[in-house]
């Protein structure tokens, strides 16, 4: 195997690293458990009105998408750069809810004003960009190229 194989197969990470993976892990694992319990009704208000399924619909899948997502972040460090890249595609694919939470000034999550919503967007690349370094993802990215 050459080293850029080896590179993007599995690149060496830090304990910085190892440890933001975890805690994005556990992020994950309590969000998605809060989409399927407590919250559920909060995040139906971010779930796009031209989504062609019925918002619970898509808040129970999300969540048992997060657990799943939390769940191998935490437990599967050998796989960690492919569950770090499904991460940041996840993050990227449920960016256009919170950009309808904006559009439509949907109250949810204590993100009662517009500038509040709008504040948030800024957090959504930061998601992805968490995922794929703490995973070595962006690393083997950058290599492969």
């Amino acid at each position: 195997m050459s080293k850029l194989a080896a590179l993007v197969a599995r690149p060496p990470v830090s304990t910085s690293q190892t440890v933001a993976r975890l805690l994005l892990g556990g992020v994950l694992a309590f969000a998605g458990i809060s989409h399927l319990t407590r919250a559920r009704q909060e995040f139906q208000a971010q779930v796009p009105t031209w989504v062609p399924l019925p918002a619970d619909t898509v808040v129970v899948a999300s969540g048992v998408v997060e657990v799943g997502l939390g769940t191998a972040l935490l437990a599967l460090p050998k796989q960690r750069v492919s569950v770090g890249l499904v991460a940041a595609a996840f993050f990227i694919a449920i960016f256009p809810g919170n950009i309808s939470q904006l559009v439509t000034h949907t109250d949810a999550f204590r993100l009662n004003s517009d500038r509040a919503r709008a504040l948030r967007l800024i957090f959504q690349p930061l998601l992805v960009l968490w995922a794929l370094w703490s995973t070595g993802a962006l690393k083997a990215l950058s290599a492969a190229r």
